[in-house]
């Protein structure tokens, strides 16, 4: 099948997979199940697909072309020109069409024949004012159905030309230094270079002793020094393209000096895992199921209790987190990294854990020490930028090698940092393979992947004139997407069970929607537009919090578009922020109140549940990560914590809480008193089981306020922030509430009265029988 158009010689490729570009006039095969970038219209007599849109140059000109398919039965309407009647791709049609009317008008894209639904307008809206509080300028959010609307590439299309195969994700394993029989064999990619010898402790780091290294044809340097061993220094000597010559660490070092020294280490790993029970459990090759109980503890190792090494923390931390009930936790980036002040989201080591706590197997025992005591390890990533730092990423071989080449996309205004070229297939290759690396090297459970909105967007925190929108006129990143997509694909596909999770603050639609689906792949999504509602209303003086109450109960209507975490996260306790207890109105005991209220709601409402450290017992300060938490408030903070370990086990004990995530209509949002400041919800489980979360955010206590209940009978108080064991001052229903039957309210069936303290959320739990 055919079609004939004048072509532009400047560029290389058509848009999908189905039309190649030559110079001058000529032919261009369309082949037939070439997966596609589709468009999908109703008109008059049946579908119509729009299977591929390309720029073409007929004449001089610029037009843009459509070839389209029909479905059996489809006829002629509207400006889609003539239709052939037939099933399967038949017959091409070129006709005009306007792709910055289609982008205009937000509709909806697909790859292949599966349509990606856009998100509800209204529901953008409410997302995209909620996330409007963070303090990092975010893009606009209209030019993402255009970005929908292009195919993610195939594994075979990244590796094609860059002399490596699909197979060959595990990166580390040619390129870093391998301690072998009688020495070390180094491995570098450095295309650009002229030449790259290796200096280290082994040769005095004498550069006239050093090793040369030799080049083969995908721009990859390898060369074998029989003096090198275990422990021993070295960096990478790199004659430049432009002749000069660089000192550079190793960018797949599997350890480094402490810094501020910034050598690289030969590493041999002696750990022996001891996890096997864990990983026979959980690495299991079960895709990962939003219907699962998941609450993370949130922790920056360095300051957790500063002078700690990985050792001394297996012996610490892992207790304190097991012993406080979560199921997961959360390490801030433990990718080595040479400004503490960064808390590690400015890597310079994608393979080397930072050495300020140790070498890399004291990490390793860290992590099986928390699978030993039940705890699954997340570890963050930042695949989005890296630092300027001479030694390291920046210009490796003389210009820009892992940054992309335009300054425009390649540097990263508000971090100072330089942005990865997403669109290169060795650098994807380095980036997969760091990813891959910490889940079967270290055995690390989960990643949170940093940054995804930088990532998405070419104006993510640009003005206007500083950055060039993609083919389309759009602001999405294409390459970045692409990389994304192919990431999560490959990750998944040979780890299905472990766990991972976008920060994304854009409103971008389909972040945890499947990519065949036209989604990025994740599991689970950081919703800020949850944590930014809740902290505006319950951050003011209860008296006012009716004037902000709608900000309480807009969350609810964008609770299922993703699969959510819900994160009270490290960056709210920082940049004068204050701490999680400090930020709330009133004096201690009512600071101490207001957060035990504030986060029995959290695990109650629809998501997954995050809390940085300190929260757990009210820490009254704002975190430094110099100082570390002030543990001298735990002891005045335990009710918090007390409380924290009730929680989490009940949180697990009732599947009313987590087994529904995927179901829109396990929730009903129940009754709410504005000038009262009181909400409830149920939360409904696959068996008959139910849960009932009710919230009083005012100062003052509440006797018998009418709550709808699902059905008539005893519904159990099984948590009740103001209980006396949590410091609380008592109040409460003596262990239960009694449903009256035929008392409909809040548009449920039954009700009952509910008394509750101030700022005391109360848990009734019932099984329908």
């Amino acid at each position: 099948m055919t079609f004939t158009a004048g072509r532009d010689e400047g560029r290389d490729e058509g848009v999908g997979g189905g039309a190649g570009r030559t110079a001058g006039t000529g032919t261009v095969e369309v082949a037939e199940g070439d997966e596609v970038v589709a468009e999908v219209a109703e008109t008059g007599g049946g579908t119509v697909k729009v299977v591929e849109a390309v720029e073409l140059v007929v004449d001089g000109t610029v037009e843009v072309v459509e070839l389209v398919e029909v479905a059996e039965g489809a006829e002629p309407a509207g400006a889609g020109g003539p239709f052939v009647a037939a099933a399967g791709l038949s017959e091409v049609v070129v006709e005009p069409v306007d792709i910055a009317g289609l982008i205009a008008a937000g509709r909806g894209g697909a790859v292949g024949s599966v349509v990606a639904e856009p998100v509800a307008a209204p529901a953008a809206e409410l997302i995209a004012e909620s996330v409007a509080a963070e303090p990092v300028a975010e893009p606009a959010t209209e030019p993402i159905a255009e970005s929908v609307a292009v195919a993610p590439l195939e594994p075979a299309e990244v590796y094609a030309g860059s002399g490596r195969a699909p197979d060959e994700l595990r990166y580390w394993h040619g390129l870093g230094a391998h301690a072998q029989a009688g020495g070390v064999r180094f491995g570098v990619w450095a295309p650009n270079a002229r030449q790259v010898n290796v200096e280290g402790d082994f040769n005095d780091w004498n550069p006239h002793r050093g090793v040369e290294l030799s080049r083969d044809d995908s721009g990859c340097w390898s060369g074998f020094s029989p003096d090198a061993r275990p422990g021993d220094r070295y960096k990478y000597k790199i004659l430049g393209s432009d002749g000069v010559w660089r000192l550079k660490a190793d960018p797949v070092a599997f350890s480094a000096e402490v810094p501020p020294a910034s050598a690289s280490m030969v590493y041999e790993s002696w750990h022996r895992w001891t996890d096997e029970e864990w990983m026979a459990r959980h690495r299991d090759g079960r895709p990962v199921s939003p219907n699962q109980p998941v609450a993370i503890y949130e922790v920056h190792l360095p300051s957790w209790r500063p002078g700690l090494s990985y050792d001394d923390l297996a012996e610490q931390l892992v207790g304190h987190v097991a012993g406080l009930g979560f199921t997961h936790v959360e390490f801030l980036p433990v990718m080595e990294h040479p400004f503490g002040g960064s808390w590690g989201y400015q890597t310079t080591g994608f393979f080397a854990p930072t050495a300020r706590l140790g070498d890399p197997d004291g990490l390793r025992r860290l992590i099986d020490a928390f699978h030993r005591a039940g705890v699954a390890v997340i570890l963050d990533w930042v695949p989005a930028h890296f630092p300027r730092d001479d030694w390291a990423l920046a210009r490796y071989d003389g210009q820009p090698l892992y940054e992309h080449p335009d300054p425009r996309r390649g540097e990263h205004p508000d971090w100072g940092s330089l942005v990865f070229d997403f669109g290169h297939p060795h650098v994807r290759d380095f980036l997969i393979g760091s990813a891959l690396y910490w889940i079967e090297e270290f055995h690390a459970d989960g990643l949170r992947v940093d940054a995804v909105s930088s990532m998405l967007f070419l104006d993510y925190s640009r003005q206007p004139g500083t950055w060039e929108p993609n083919i389309f006129g759009g602001t999405a990143n294409l390459e970045a997407v692409d990389f994304v997509k192919i990431l999560t694909t490959e990750l998944k596909k040979r780890h299905p069970s472990v766990l991972l999770v976008a920060e994304e603050s854009a409103a971008w639609p389909g972040v945890t929607h499947p990519v065949p689906q036209n989604g990025l792949g994740f599991d689970l999504k950081w919703n800020l537009g949850w944590m930014n509602n809740t902290l505006r209303c319950l951050t003011v003086e209860p008296v006012f919090r009716r004037y902000h109450f709608d900000e309480l109960r807009r969350p609810s209507s964008y609770a299922y578009l993703e699969h959510d975490l819900l994160p009270l996260s490290h960056d709210e306790v920082v940049h004068g922020k204050g701490s999680l207890a400090g930020k709330l109105p009133g004096w201690r005991g009512e600071q101490k109140a207001g957060l035990r209220g504030l986060l029995a709601y959290q695990w109650a409402f629809p998501g997954k549940q995050l809390l940085f450290m300190g929260g757990e017992f009210a820490q009254r300060g704002e975190w430094s990560e110099q100082w570390g938490l002030d543990w001298a408030d735990a002891a005045d903070g335990d009710g918090v914590a007390r409380m924290m370990v009730d929680m989490n086990r009940l949180y697990r004990e009732l599947p009313a809480l987590w087994s529904r995530e995927d179901d829109p209509s396990a929730t009903h949002w129940g009754g709410t008193h504005v000038d009262r400041n009181l909400m409830s919800f149920v939360r409904y489980g696959r068996d008959g089981d139910a849960v009932v979360c009710v919230a009083n955010f005012s100062g003052n206590e509440v006797r018998d306020w009418r709550v709808g209940l699902p059905w008539a009978g005893t519904w159990r108080e099984v948590l009740n922030t103001d209980a006396r064991e949590y410091d609380g001052g008592g109040i409460g229903n003596l262990g239960a509430v009694t449903a009256d039957a035929g008392m409909g309210w809040d548009w449920l069936p039954d009700s009952g009265a509910v008394t509750l303290g101030p700022y005391a959320v109360v848990w009734l739990a019932g099984e329908y029988r």
